[in-house]
């Protein structure tokens, strides 16, 4: 594996959450529990999407076959993403769609905390961009589990729940390969693995506050980052994301 082809695959990777997971997002607009949710739920999936067309369009110019940002988004079939299988969970209830991103924000606002210090000058300033709105995710996300976690008898348990649903794909988010191993070597990226004890102490404080526990198992589901195996979730999702693309191609407006 070349350097450009690890680079290729990392920005993938980053794009392809933002894209996966902002798409699950958007699916609650118009069905959101209050108007309030629905608008802040709306902006942050606006806020993922805005960030997966600069990991996409930098990972179309890497790649150097002339591909767009759509390109990448409409053009792959599942075996082609590189999401965390995290960010492809269905939505749930409200609880189980804010416990995975608060699961992700964490993760998130760490990672391009890093990548705000890498050596490819253009990760660095998208990373610079997002860091700033994911900022907003993780408070939002983090208030929010706190907020039904510590609440009514009903939504503690709605929320350990989702907790102990959405917690076993976790880890995939920190297991590293020979991609990471070359972005780290190059200065472009962190080494996920390294990232685990910030992550775990951020997360525990906020879920010590929401009085929920952490599962004790520390089983991790894996495949997604390497496109190994997606779950049966990330096939529906694409063929409603793709649909236009599939059903007109090469349509334009």
């Amino acid at each position: 594996m070349t350097r450009d082809e690890a680079f290729f695959q990392f920005l993938l990777r980053m794009g392809d959450n933002t894209l996966i997971l902002g798409h699950r997002v958007s699916e609650w607009c118009g069905h959101a529990p209050v108007l309030e949710e629905d608008i802040a739920l709306a902006n942050t999936a606006l806020d993922l999407i805005g960030q997966t067309q600069m990991w996409l369009g930098l990972a179309g110019e890497v790649q150097g076959e002339g591909k767009s940002a759509d390109d990448l988004a409409f053009l792959r079939d599942v075996w082609d993403f590189r999401n965390a299988l995290l960010c492809e969970m269905p939505n749930g209830d409200f609880g189980q769609t804010i416990m995975r991103q608060f699961l992700f924000d964490a993760w998130h606002s760490i990672m391009l905390g890093r990548l705000m210090t890498s050596s490819d000058e253009r990760v660095a300033a998208i990373a610079a961009k997002a860091s700033k709105e994911v900022a907003y995710h993780l408070e939002r996300s983090g208030d929010t589990v706190v907020g039904l976690g510590d609440g009514t008898d009903e939504s503690h348990q709605r929320m350990q729940d989702a907790l102990d649903y959405l917690y076993p794909y976790v880890g995939e988010l920190f297991a590293s390969d020979d991609v990471d191993a070359e972005m780290a070597a190059a200065g472009i990226a962190p080494d996920p693995s390294g990232l685990r004890e910030e992550y775990d102490a951020l997360v525990g404080r906020v879920l010590d506050e929401a009085t929920l526990t952490l599962p004790k198992s520390r089983f991790a589901h894996k495949g997604g980052r390497t496109g190994q195996m997606h779950t049966e979730h990330l096939g529906h999702l694409l063929t409603q994301m793709q649909w236009l693309q599939r059903a007109y191609p090469g349509a334009s407006w």
